[in-house]
C-alpha cells in the first residue's frame, strides 16, 4: 500500500477505542491520535520513494514478490543490518515511534519458534503461520505485536493469580477454534494496526499451560476493544490552532490497553496452544529482535534531538562556548554507541532452523541495556543546552495575541538575526522529545520497552559464557586446577 491507501484501510475498520471515558467515533481523524497514524504512514510513504526502496523494501522468501521490509522475514545478516538502518531513517523522519517494529519482530520470532514446535510436537503451527505471513505481506498490513500482560501480583505465576485474567489465557477449546480472555498492556500503535498478533509474556510451567498461547485476530474482531493511554502534554494537540506548543505537531506515537473479552480465534490463526515449554523460546526470540530494534529507532530520534539542541545553542548565542561543544560531542558519542550495538548484534546474527535469521542475543541485550541509560543522558544534556526557558515559556496563544504578543516576541528573542518564533519552535521540540508526548517513545520507552533493564541483565548473565572466560584466564595465567584441591 501507499500512504493514502493505508489511511483509507484504517477507515474501513470498525475499531472500538475509548479515550477520556468515551467511545471515539472516528479514531483516524482524532487530533490526539492522528499524529501517531502519520508516523505509521511514513513507513508506507518512504517505501514508495526510489531513494529509500533498498532499505524500505525486500524480496519475500515466501512469494518472491517485493514487500515492505516491516512485513519481511530476515534472510541474512544484511537484512538484519538494513532493518536497523531503516529504523534510524524513520526516527529521523518522524522524531517519534513509527510503531511497526513490534509486529516485524513478532513475525520473525513466531516463524522460527513454530518451526521448532512442529518438529517436536507434530503440530501444524508453522504451516498456519506461513500462510498468515503471506496474507500480511500480500496486503501490506500493520500488525500490533502483543506480548505484555498486566501481570497483577508479580510474585505469583499466571495460574496462581487471584484474578485469572491478569494474563491472557484460553478459556475454551472448540472444534473450530479457541476462546481467549484477558488484556495486553502498553500496546504500541494498537489503534493504527490492522491486526493483533499475540504472544505469551514469559516462560511458563505446565500448570500455566492455558496461558501459553499465540494467535492473530483483526483489530476490530468481536470482543476486542482498546483504551487509549495518556501521555504528558497530550491535550495540547486538541487546542485550537495547536502548532508551536505541540513541539512535533505532525508525528507521534501511542500506546493502548487492549482488552480481549471472550474473543473467538479460528484454528488457522492459532500458533501456540498450551505447548507451555515453548513459551520461553518465543518470548526470548521476540525480546532479542525487539532489543535490536532500539539501536535503530532511538538513534534516529536521538539525531533529531541532537540537532534541536545544536539549534537551541545557535539561537541562544551560545554555540561557540566550549562546554556547549563538548556536550554536543558527548550526545553524539552516546547516540552512535547505541547505533553501533544495533549494527553489531545484526552483523553477528545467525540462521535459525526455520531459515530466517536472528540476531546475536547477547549483543542485542547489551544494546538495549545501553538504551536504558544513554537517552536519559542525551535528554539531560539537551535540556541543559536549551535552558530553563524551555519549560517557562509563554504559550503560542500569548505569542499570537495582539496585546501581549509583541512583548513575548521582544523579550524571548535570542541571538541577533534569530526570529522569536523559530526559537520557540525549537525549544518546544526539545520539550516534546524530553518531557512531552514524544518522551514516551524516546525517554520512558527506552527504560521499559522490550522488557525492563533487569530482564536484559538476566539475559546478559545467561549468555556471558563466564566459564569459558575463566578458562581463557587460566590458560594465560598457567593456573593448575590440581593446586586448588
Amino acid at each position: 500500500m501507499n500512504k493514502d491507501q493505508y489511511i483509507a484501510s484504517l477507515r474501513k475498520l470498525n475499531l472500538k477505542v475509548y479515550l477520556f471515558g468515551e467511545l471515539v467515533e472516528n479514531p483516524v481523524d482524532h487530533p490526539m491520535i492522528r499524529p501517531s497514524l502519520n508516523s505509521v504512514a511514513m513507513t508506507y510513504e518512504l517505501a514508495e520513494q526510489e531513494e529509500y526502496k533498498d532499505l524500505m523494501t525486500a524480496t519475500s522468501s515466501l512469494t518472491g514478490k517485493t514487500v515492505n521490509r516491516f512485513c519481511h522475514l530476515h534472510q541474512s545478516t544484511e537484512d538484519l543490518v538494513k532493518k536497523v538502518k531503516m529504523q534510524r531513517l524513520l526516527g529521523q523522519k518522524t522524531a517519534s515511534c513509527f510503531q511497526r517494529c513490534v509486529g516485524m519482530d513478532a513475525f520473525n520470532a513466531i516463524f522460527s519458534t513454530t518451526f521448532e514446535i512442529d518438529a517436536k510436537c507434530g503440530t501444524e503451527y508453522h504451516k498456519r503461520f506461513t500462510e498468515y505471513m503471506k496474507f500480511v505481506q500480500e496486503n501490506d498490513l500493520t500488525v500490533d505485536g502483543a506480548m505484555t500482560d498486566p501481570k497483577g501480583d508479580r510474585s505469583l505465576s499466571p495460574s496462581k493469580q487471584e484474578d485469572p485474567d491478569m494474563y491472557l489465557h484460553i478459556v475454551e477449546e472448540r472444534k473450530d477454534g479457541i476462546v481467549v480472555r484477558g488484556a495486553k498492556a502498553h500496546q504500541t500503535g494498537a489503534l493504527n494496526s490492522h491486526e493483533h498478533l499475540i504472544m505469551p509474556t514469559q516462560a511458563m510451567k505446565e500448570e500455566d499451560k492455558a496461558y501459553a498461547v499465540s494467535f492473530a485476530v483483526p483489530s476490530d474482531a468481536e470482543g476486542v476493544f482498546m483504551i487509549y493511554g495518556r501521555q504528558s502534554c497530550d491535550t495540547r494537540k486538541m487546542e485550537a490552532g495547536a502548532d508551536i506548543d505541540v513541539g512535533n505537531s505532525e508525528f507521534g506515537g501511542h500506546e493502548a490497553l487492549v482488552i480481549f473479552e471472550d474473543v473467538f480465534v479460528p484454528w488457522n490463526r492459532v500458533f501456540l496452544c498450551k505447548e507451555w515449554e515453548f513459551a520461553g523460546m518465543m518470548v526470548e526470540r521476540f525480546a532479542g529482535y525487539h532489543r535490536q530494534s532500539y539501536g535503530g529507532c532511538k538513534t534516529g530520534v536521538g539525531d533529531v534531538l541532537i540537532g534541536a539542541a545544536a539549534l537551541a545553542a545557535d539561537y541562544n548565542g551560545a554555540a561557540k562556548a566550549n562546554h556547549i561543544k563538548d556536550k554536543i560531542i558527548e550526545m553524539t558519542h552516546l547516540n552512535e554507541t547505541l547505533y553501533a550495538c544495533g549494527i553489531a548484534c545484526s552483523a553477528e546474527g545467525c540462521k535459525t532452523k526455520a531459515g530466517n535469521y536472528q540476531i546475536d542475543n547477547l549483543l542485542a541485550n547489551v544494546c538495549k541495556q545501553n538504551v536504558t541509560r544513554y537517552p536519559y543522558e542525551i535528554a539531560r544534556l539537551a535540556e541543559d543546552i536549551a535552558g530553563g526557558i524551555m519549560v517557562t515559556m509563554p504559550s503560542e496563544a500569548d505569542y499570537r495575541d495582539k496585546k501581549v504578543g509583541p512583548y513575548v516576541k521582544k523579550y524571548l528573542r535570542g541571538a541577533v538575526g534569530v526570529g522569536t518564533e523559530n526559537r520557540m519552535r525549537v525549544l518546544r521540540l526539545i520539550e516534546n522529545l524530553t518531557l512531552g508526548t514524544a518522551a514516551v517513545g524516546y525517554r520512558t520507552e527506552s527504560m521499559h520497552g522490550a522488557g525492563s533493564p533487569q530482564a536484559q541483565r538476566i539475559m546478559i548473565a545467561r549468555q556471558s559464557n563466564l566459564e569459558a572466560k575463566k578458562l581463557l584466564a587460566k590458560k594465560i595465567a598457567k593456573v593448575k586446577d590440581s593446586e586448588n584441591k
